[in-house]
């Protein structure tokens, strides 16, 4: 007997209307919820944390890099003005709301703070009634250091500054005063360093602030107790050696590129070797020559003074005449007569003389200048005493033909010696002075490099091909990043998405198929008799109802290729 099994066709149901925010989160499972809860949760804490943030003030610096006590005079005075603050992190700025921190600066600011660790010549305003001569002297000094101690920190790599100044007092004698000195400390900032040319000028900055001070007197320290400056004695000839020898290796270079700039278009680049050694005269000679020159005649010499005497007397006046003496300033006595004869006639005192005369006397000197040249020459220090340059160069290459390779050819003479000459005329050469030029002409060595030596990655081949592809290379894998972490995730989600709303679509109509009651034109069972077996269409519909329910991925692309036609 056949049974006639009707055919039912599957009636899709409509599609049901997208559920809302509350079924779908009644739809997620326990752990789902949790998580939601939580990340809302959390979303909330944030929202409150930035509003309430958002309501706190934004502090900015007001002092950064102040010592304890001037952070205590600060922080006392923020005190009294009502002013918020706090520290940052370590202690090294002092923060305040950044709406009031040019305020605050300014109201500071009026009544002196911050002070500072170093003081200077405001030291002097304070200065009490009554002060000797002796705290007068030390508070001078005392600014004069603090002074000094802030100029030397203006500078980039210092940090921090002491200068300690020795000042003797003064007497009034020259010869036993004493000549101040002074000594720098300085603190540097990691990785930093001064130079010759600056701790030239921290030197010279002390020397010329104090009186009398020379730059030889100063010695500066670094914090490790390091001499940085040149010892106080004066002993200063290690610079100067360093100076000379700069001096002539810089000498010594220029002629060396001159004569390899001048040989090199001839020769071609890298076949000049050159060597040039200079002997540089330092010394310092000062030499004074006076010369005088004959006579010369008196008209044509300069008169420098003249004296003319003149001594004379009036006509018909006796001049003094007799021995110079007692005898002859007395008067002549009276003489008696005599008892026989004639009285005698008195003469003049001191004898007689010739009578109406008048002698005179004349007196002429005359001085000249003194012809004199005097003549001073100070001899200049870094004068060139001689020169010696030693030239190499290499042999020529001549090519003997087409497709031959080149072969090393020596100079001929003549070329040598236009070679020499160009060389002396670059370097100034002087035969009086001793100078020397020497040419040579020898092959140079060159060393052949194995090209198995070279590693891989060195090879200029495999530099030049990973150049090439680097660019493709790396916007290929840049695509390949791309595709496989964004694309590849979302394609994947999509197509799961689709088996899932397949699954469900078929496991929906198998349960319809399964919920219907298939009417069979059959005849019905006797009472008692035995249940029969499925027939093979029950089998069939079983085996699909099963395989919808253990695997619906699987049911899912099964209807999937039914709908494509396939």
């Amino acid at each position: 007997m056949t049974t006639a099994v009707a055919e039912v066709s599957a009636v899709p149901t409509p599609a049901a209307a997208a559920p809302g925010l509350l079924q779908r989160l009644g739809g997620l499972d326990r752990a789902a919820r949790l998580r939601w809860g939580a990340l809302a949760a959390l979303l909330v804490v944030a929202a409150i944390g930035a509003f309430f943030y958002s309501r706190q003030p934004d502090y900015r610096v007001l002092f950064a890099g102040v010592n304890d006590k001037d952070g205590g005079a600060i922080v006392a005075q923020l005190a009294q003005m009502n002013v918020p603050y706090k520290y940052s992190e370590g202690g090294g700025a002092i923060l305040v709301p950044a709406e009031r921190v040019h305020d605050v600066r300014l109201r500071l600011a009026t009544q002196g703070l911050p002070k500072g660790s170093v003081t200077g010549f405001e030291v002097m305003e304070n200065s009490r009634f009554g002060v000797t001569q002796f705290q007068e002297r030390l508070n001078f000094q005392r600014g004069l250091e603090g002074e000094l101690t802030r100029s030397i920190q203006a500078l980039a790599s210092v940090q921090s500054a002491r200068v300690h100044l020795a000042l003797p007092n003064q007497n009034g004698f020259f010869r036993e005063q004493q000549k101040p000195s002074a000594s720098v400390l300085v603190s540097l900032y990691p990785g930093r360093f001064l130079d010759r040319a600056q701790l030239a000028g921290i030197v010279h900055l002390v020397a010329s602030s104090v009186p009398e001070l020379a730059p030889s007197a100063v010695s500066v320290l670094d914090d490790s107790g390091k001499l940085l400056s040149q010892s106080p004695d004066g002993s200063s000839g290690a610079s100067v050696d360093a100076q000379q020898l700069a001096y002539v290796q810089q000498i010594e270079a220029q002629y060396t590129r001159r004569i390899t700039d001048l040989l090199e278009p001839v020769v071609g680049r890298g076949n000049v070797k050159a060597q040039v050694t200079a002997e540089v005269d330092f010394t310092q000679t000062e030499s004074t020559v006076e010369q005088h020159r004959p006579n010369l005649s008196p008209d044509a010499s300069a008169v420098r003074s003249q004296q003319v005497v003149e001594t004379g007397g009036a006509p018909g006046s006796q001049p003094p005449a007799g021995v110079p003496g007692a005898v002859s300033n007395q008067p002549p006595q009276t003489a008696g007569a005599p008892v026989n004869g004639p009285a005698p006639q008195l003469a003049a005192a001191g004898g007689g003389g010739a009578q109406g005369t008048n002698p005179s006397k004349r007196e002429s000197v005359t001085n000249y200048e003194v012809d004199k040249t005097t003549q001073v020459t100070r001899g200049g220090t870094g004068a060139i005493k001689r020169m010696n340059a030693a030239v190499v160069v290499n042999y020529a290459s001549v090519s003997e033909g087409a497709g031959k390779p080149a072969t090393p050819k020596a100079l001929s003479p003549e070329q040598i010696e236009q070679m020499t000459a160009l060389v002396r005329e670059t370097i100034g050469f002087n035969k009086e002075r001793g100078d020397s030029v020497n040419l040579m002409n020898a092959p140079f060595l060159v060393e052949e490099v194995p090209p198995g030596e070279l590693p891989l990655w060195k090879q200029p081949e495999m530099r030049e091909l990973a150049t090439t592809l680097a660019w493709p290379l790396g916007i290929s894998l840049a695509a390949a990043i791309v595709l496989i972490g964004v694309l590849r995730p979302a394609l994947k989600a999509r197509a799961r998405s689709k088996e899932l709303a397949l699954a469900r679509v078929a496991s929906g109509k198998v349960d319809a198929l399964e919920a219907e009651s298939l009417q069979r034109p059959a005849l019905p069972a006797p009472d008692g008799a035995l249940e029969l077996q499925p027939t093979p269409e029950q089998q069939r519909l079983n085996d699909a109802r099963t395989l919808a329910r253990e695997n619906p991925v699987a049911v899912a692309s099964i209807l999937k290729t039914w709908v494509n036609g396939e």
